[in-house]
């Protein structure tokens, strides 16, 4: 499936994250993270809206790109699903602590639309993925890029598969569990590495 507005959403994703790249040894831009995370949707619905708001599904908490511009440019049920899939932001003077941002997101996914869970479920097993394929042998790497409190990182991310198994019971939920079962084995790995 490709259409206009999908053609629309690839440019904009594209040049609203253009300076961006991915964590790595390997800068890669930050573009291939959202077309992923479309690929991996598609595999799951032909929903236009759905497809669209895969590849802007970082837009609002990463660029400066705003609400009322996403529903100008691609109407109200894209802005919602992004702004389902947007963490909360904070300011310099109300810095909310990263394990209460992430539960914060999960509590947004057990209320929001679906299709966000569908999108937020794809952005995670990309991440995954893209966390083991580049770290299985670099433990050393993966502290560095991603901190060192390992057990935040598992409450948080359980916190957001239990949101995601809350509302999805079919489809995309078994090749995120696949996924986030890989992404424990390798976190323990890297604790056991600490040890």
């Amino acid at each position: 499936m490709y259409t206009y507005k999908i053609e629309q959403a690839i440019k904009a994703a594209s040049l609203l994250h253009q300076e961006q790249l991915r964590k790595g040894d390997v800068p890669l831009p930050y573009a291939t993270h959202l077309m992923s995370v479309m690929m991996i949707v598609r595999d799951y619905t032909n929903d236009e809206d759905t497809l669209v708001a895969a590849l802007l599904h970082d837009t609002l908490e990463d660029t400066d790109y705003t609400y009322e511009e996403l529903v100008d440019d691609f109407g109200e049920k894209v802005a919602e699903i992004v702004r389902t899939v947007s963490e909360p932001q904070s300011t310099a003077l109300d810095r909310m602590p990263w394990i209460e941002v992430k539960k914060t997101y999960a509590k947004q996914l057990r209320r929001g639309p679906k299709e966000a869970v569908l999108v937020a479920a794809a952005d995670k097993i990309h991440n995954f993925r893209s966390v083991i394929d580049e770290y299985y042998d670099n433990h050393n790497g993966f502290l560095r890029d991603f901190g060192t409190n390992l057990d935040n990182k598992l409450e948080a991310y359980q916190n957001i598969a239990n949101a995601i198994n809350s509302r999805l019971s079919d489809g995309i939920v078994h090749e995120f569990n696949h996924t986030f079962k890989a992404y424990k084995e390798f976190i323990f790995n890297v604790k056991d590495s600490l040890s």
